[in-house]
């Protein structure tokens, strides 16, 4: 029977996952906080906090801790995952806990270690360990990181996009651009309202990425309805959003994406080119679901891409296949 309790904590900009060993994801939840700005409590956290971003609902603050992948705000990103934390129920045993943190392959030192001390701070000798994320998203996508065979894969969340060729669960090549979803939901926003003269909050703009995105792909609509309010009026109106708008909106986004992958293929070492055509390009994360995205990045570069199975749970997987295996995939960081 297993003592000693292992925690993987995918801590996104957009959502935090939490799987415990034997349990399987126990957490799934935005990574938003309210706080009562008159006492400092916290109102509320994951979905139902960020249920209220947007609404400016009186004497609440609404907080998102991370930016591009990492803690903007120590405290807030502390507070968010105590909870989250308590909600996983883990077990206090007298042997210490381990626990594997997913952080962005760019992520300065600076950043790696915030990550630690929240989890430090939280679970006091506890053994944090230290993944890059494009490593974790290999695992969970299937690849044998132990064989010494070599993988491409993108992780589109939804403050980074992380390119990396590895092989035997190394990294051979890596870029990380702090660009991903929610660069692409600002850049929808802003677009209707430049062309249509209309503000729509950032869900409405998600629901237009996921719906019409790159436009033109098999089953996608020509539009898509959209509410916000009205720049000059001031007034709640119902626009239809063309897919081409969209489509536009998104473009400078996906050509850095696209850009990034085709420089990591200009650099792969030769020995490594036939483990990446056969394996394909693998895309993981939020990012990954985007109508139009895998055609576009296969088109450019000449080589099969494929969404992996469940690309939103992709890293979480994968940390926590490492925490299972317990091997020396990343390095013991002890917080």
């Amino acid at each position: 029977m297993r003592l000693r309790e292992g925690v993987a904590i995918d801590l996104g900009t957009v959502n935090t996952l939490v799987c415990v060993t034997g349990r399987g994801t126990v957490v799934d939840e935005a990574s938003a906080i309210a706080l009562d700005r008159a006492s400092g409590r916290v109102a509320a956290v994951g979905h139902a906090a960020d249920a209220l971003a947007g609404k400016e609902p009186q004497n609440i603050e609404v907080i998102h801790p991370l930016r591009d992948g990492v803690i903007a705000d120590l405290d807030a990103a502390a507070a968010m995952l105590q909870a989250f934390l308590r909600k996983a129920q883990l077990r206090r045993g007298r042997l210490r806990a381990s626990a594997v943190v997913c952080v962005p392959g760019g992520a300065t030192w600076v950043e790696r270690r915030s990550l630690e001390a929240v989890v430090g701070a939280i679970r006091p000798r506890c053994e944090v360990r230290l993944i890059d994320e494009p490593v974790a998203a290999a695992a969970g996508a299937g690849f044998d990181l132990a064989d010494g065979s070599g993988a491409f894969i993108v992780d589109i969340g939804g403050g980074t996009t992380q390119a990396a060729v590895m092989a035997g669960g190394q990294l051979v090549r890596a870029q990380s651009l702090r660009l991903g979803g929610n660069a692409m939901d600002e850049a929808i926003m802003n677009t209707v309202r430049a062309e249509l003269g209309l503000l729509i909050g950032r869900n409405a703009a998600r629901n237009l990425k996921t719906t019409l995105g790159l436009a033109g792909g098999e089953g996608t609509p020509g539009w898509v309805e959209a509410v916000g309010v009205d720049a000059a009026r001031r007034t709640p109106r119902v626009e239809r959003v063309q897919g081409k708008l969209v489509a536009g909106a998104l473009e400078h986004t996906v050509a850095a994406m696209i850009t990034t992958v085709e420089e990591m293929l200009s650099d792969i070492p030769p020995n490594l080119a036939e483990d990446v055509v056969r394996g394909k390009i693998r895309l993981a994360g939020g990012g990954a679901l985007l109508p139009g995205l895998a055609s576009r990045i296969e088109s450019a570069t000449g080589i099969p891409v494929v969404v992996v199975d469940d690309p939103l749970r992709c890293v979480i997987r994968g940390a926590a296949a490492v925490i299972e295996r317990g091997d020396g995939l990343v390095p013991t960081q002890v917080a």
